[in-house]
């Protein structure tokens, strides 16, 4: 246990320190002109929002006469896991929001790697996280192929290597709600046939059909650019040979100028392909354009 916490230790120093030697030569570029923090972070399939779940904000601070560039780099130690997320989303006119991300997951216990690519669009339907009283609502599609890895995802009962999730997701913020802060709101709807995402196909022996999750985040704003929160993603269940379980963690968000922000996480993925208690933790860069 104790050369576990050390390799989480040096793994996560070695992390911080490249991200702030990434952050030190950050040069200006124009971010978009909304309140910092309202287009959240990028998450692990390459939407704006959390860490595991989208929201119904778009990414970056465009306004509607503006567009925006995200780019970010994402990395998670686990148990017997190493994940790694590359993303980039477009916002134009906070209307329209396109990204692309490419997972790698490492399996270090199985000696295999698992990969996908994940290309997403996402309409903001009405509203603003801020000021309307129903908050910011979007509705997103995220078209995931299977490119490394299907293999094992046919033997473990995987219908197929590639699927569609849509969802429809609304985020406000709560002005002076706990203590004199902010407080951030979010609840996604996802219709998925995924297995961990996707990183195990689609569909399964157990259920090949498509499930209706929940999930949600809460994000306390300490300060105007510091965040706190948890998150919880339901998933399906469709494989017999191993449960899916529900993902969560709790977050921490630093945005250090418009254009750059930090995210750290402890998570807690559950069961994976068999391997219990899948915990550890993330770290996430993100610069703006």
């Amino acid at each position: 246990m104790a050369r576990r916490i050390s390799r989480w230790g040096r793994r996560l120093a070695l992390g911080v320190t490249a991200l702030l030697a990434a952050a030190a030569l950050v040069t200006p570029v124009q971010a978009g002109s909304r309140l910092l923090g309202t287009g959240g972070v990028t998450q692990i399939e390459g939407a704006a929002g959390g860490g595991l779940s989208p929201w119904g904000v778009l990414a970056g601070t465009a306004s509607d006469t503006e567009v925006a560039v995200t780019v970010a780099a994402s990395e998670a130690w686990l148990d017997d896991y190493g994940l790694r997320v590359r993303g980039v989303g477009v916002n134009w006119h906070d209307r329209v929001e396109l990204s692309y991300a490419r997972q790698r997951l490492a399996l270090d216990t199985l000696g295999g790697v698992l990969a996908q690519d994940i290309y997403g669009v996402k309409l903001r339907l009405f509203g603003d996280p801020l000021y309307h009283p129903w908050g910011s609502w979007s509705l997103g599609v995220q078209h995931k192929r299977l490119d490394q890895g299907q293999a094992l995802a046919r033997a473990v009962g995987a219908k197929s290597t590639q699927g569609n999730d849509l969802y429809l997701a609304g985020s406000k913020l709560f002005f002076d709600a706990v203590a004199g802060r902010n407080l951030l709101a979010n609840l996604t709807l996802r219709s998925t046939r995924a297995n961990q995402g996707g990183l195990l196909g689609f569909g399964g022996d157990r259920d090949s059909g498509r499930s209706l999750v929940a999930e949600g985040s809460l994000g306390l704003f300490l300060t105007p650019a510091w965040v706190v929160g948890v998150e919880y993603r339901q998933k399906p269940d469709n494989l017999g040979f191993a449960q899916e379980q529900a993902w969560q963690d709790l977050f921490t968000a630093l945005f250090l100028t418009r254009h750059l922000s930090l995210t750290g996480a402890w998570l807690d993925l559950g069961d994976i392909a068999g391997l219990e208690n899948q915990r550890g933790g993330y770290l996430s860069l993100q610069l703006a354009l």
